[in-house]
């Protein structure tokens, strides 16, 4: 049924074989509507009689006097914002204006002025403002979305066009795309492009109508629309080595181009050489006077897998030759994501933080600004994520039992059990009941348990063999997460290091530990710790002062002016672009 009224939809509004245009020319309409509803379709003609046209206003409009000129420029930006009005507000460009309600107050109830030239001249301020919409990818952000294929087509006609620098029209235009751009860059700059989500620290989230008025009117006053937008960005220094590295790839392959290469390995001649070429382009080899020898791949392939952070093995595999594949542009709208998770962030952060970088599978500890301690982490696979969140750490605990959780007793080890009950011992698990009582295995019917049916906790013993190794950081989350030690501490050798069930392992937790109490002489010294530890002592150190700890997800970060990237382990940059729409 709904696929007949589709259908029949599509033949009254689009084809004459109903005869269309004859029924909207009959004078009794009603009784053409009635019969229509008479077969459940009245809504549908409805929608096709009644759908809105958008307004369009002047394209072109040449004054005889360039002194007439600021007055009908008045007129068309007035003729402008009743468009922008009747069109639900969509621009001549057919993007969204940001606030169109901001925009109709920057110009006023009465006869409203241009803002960004005076005479046919443009404003140092319009200079300003089309520079920033064109340089908007170094802060991570596209140009075309502050209007820059409009306003640089309309820049070009003003510049090489006589006539063009009497249009009236023109000008209107220019003028309520650069104040809508203006608008929507300094939001974008200060609080983000992405939506707020659960984990944002800032307060503010976005800037009201007046705010955003009172800024641009002060910009153009001061002809300060650079450093008006520039200081709206974040000071952070993983946010300005970001920009910092952005900078610096493009001017290094903004110049380059390069093939793409079938996404399968072939252990050919010929793909070989497809390879050496494509290393070639982006000047990762170069193979003056060597021609076509293929000895070369390795030591090209090489040192673009250390570049972009790929295990160096020299082999082009399928993950090497994906990343061959990437433009230029896309490398950098990888780093813009994590600059715009920069934005969620305070403008002021603590003193003392820990941040965890999940895909970076790094842990640094920050004091005053700077990186005190930086260590390897294992973090939680694919299946098994490990949260981001915002906590603080309480206290950490020296050989801790591990109460295992559920999720794994039912996933992995109660299956193990029931095949071979040994499965326990060699695992170092007990089992303890409701009570805190350990139960013998032997004495329970294991058969018989299942999800629904479990009334034991399985506790693995502490010591050198505890999957938390001999020390836990604990902070409080609604994931039952925290930092520890491993009792496999050669894992941190890998290059892919997402591989826990949740929980994050730290290759450096003694120095952790260290840094935790180093403030705090009279309770817990560094050296208590040190002797605790020598002699297996069961201990709960709790901090006097609670430190900040973020788990963060960053895929791109700034170091000594290059961009290093890592693997979009949990798909979060595929989903933070489309919400940028990069």
């Amino acid at each position: 049924m709904h696929g007949r009224y589709k259908n029949f939809q599509h033949s009254i509004c689009k084809t004459p074989y109903l005869y269309h245009s004859d029924l909207l020319q009959m004078k009794n309409k009603n009784l053409i509507i009635g019969l229509l509803c008479g077969s459940g379709v009245c809504l549908l003609l409805a929608s096709c009689v009644n759908k809105k046209k958008h307004t369009a206003p002047k394209q072109k409009q040449i004054v005889a006097n360039i002194r007439q000129l600021d007055e009908v420029i008045s007129d068309n930006i007035t003729e402008r914002l009743s468009a922008l009005k009747d069109n639900d507000g969509e621009l001549e460009d057919s993007l969204q204006a940001f606030r169109p309600a901001a925009i109709q107050e920057f110009y006023g109830q009465d006869k409203p002025s241009g803002q960004w030239s005076k005479n046919g001249v443009a404003s140092p301020a319009a200079d300003s403002m089309l520079m920033m919409i064109q340089q908007a990818e170094d802060a991570g952000l596209l140009p075309a979305q502050y209007h820059e294929p409009a306003l640089i087509a309309a820049w070009a006609q003003l510049h090489n066009d006589a006539a063009a620098q009497k249009d009236a029209a023109l000008w209107a235009k220019v003028d309520v795309l650069m104040t809508d751009a203006f608008m929507r860059m300094a939001s974008d700059l200060k609080f983000g492009v992405a939506p707020r989500d659960s984990i944002t620290l800032r307060k503010d989230s976005t800037f009201t109508d007046a705010q955003l008025i009172s800024r641009l009117k002060q910009a153009l006053s001061d002809n300060s629309i650079t450093s008006s937008l520039h200081a709206l960005e974040p000071t952070h220094a993983g946010y300005l080595a970001l920009k910092e590295g952005i900078q610096s790839f493009k001017s290094k392959y903004e110049h380059y181009h390069w093939d793409t290469l079938p996404l399968n390995y072939t252990d050919t001649l010929a793909f070989k050489q497809l390879v050496i070429n494509r290393l070639v382009q982006s000047g990762h080899l170069d193979t003056t006077g060597r021609g076509a020898d293929t000895s070369l791949l390795k030591t090209g392939v090489k040192a673009f897998q250390k570049e972009f952070n790929i295990y160096p093995d020299g082999v082009p595999g399928r993950r090497t030759v994906v990343a061959l594949n990437r433009s230029m542009h896309d490398w950098v709208m990888q780093a813009a994501v994590n600059m715009d998770r920069w934005r969620k962030l305070p403008d002021t952060l603590p003193a003392q933080y820990i941040m965890v970088n999940v895909p970076g599978y790094l842990l640094r500890v920050v004091d005053s600004g700077e990186v005190k301690l930086e260590s390897r982490v294992i973090v939680g696979a694919p299946r098994t994520r490990t949260p981001l969140l915002n906590s603080y750490m309480t206290n950490f605990m020296m050989y801790p039992y591990w109460r295992v959780p559920y999720s794994i007793v039912f996933k992995e080890m109660l299956p193990a059990i029931k095949k071979n009950i040994n499965y326990l011992a060699s695992k170092n698990l007990e089992v303890i009941d409701k009570d805190g009582n350990a139960v013998d295995p032997a004495s329970i019917d294991w058969s018989k348990l299942s999800k629904g049916h479990f009334p034991y906790v399985l506790r693995q013993m502490d010591g050198i063999d505890n999957s938390l190794g001999i020390m836990k950081f604990n902070f409080r989350n609604k994931y039952s997460v925290y930092l520890h030690d491993t009792n496999n501490r050669g894992l941190f050798k890998n290059s892919m290091r997402a591989m826990s069930h949740g929980c994050v392992r730290v290759q450096q937790w003694d120095s952790l530990a260290q840094f935790l109490v180093r403030a705090d002489s009279i309770r817990h010294s560094g050296d208590s710790v040190r002797v605790w530890l020598a002699r297996e002592e069961k201990k709960q150190v709790d901090l006097p002062k609670h430190i900040p700890i973020y788990l963060r997800y960053f895929t791109a970060e700034g170091q000594n002016r290059e961009l290093v990237f890592y693997d979009d382990i949990y798909g979060e940059d595929k989903v933070m672009r489309k919400k940028m729409k990069l």
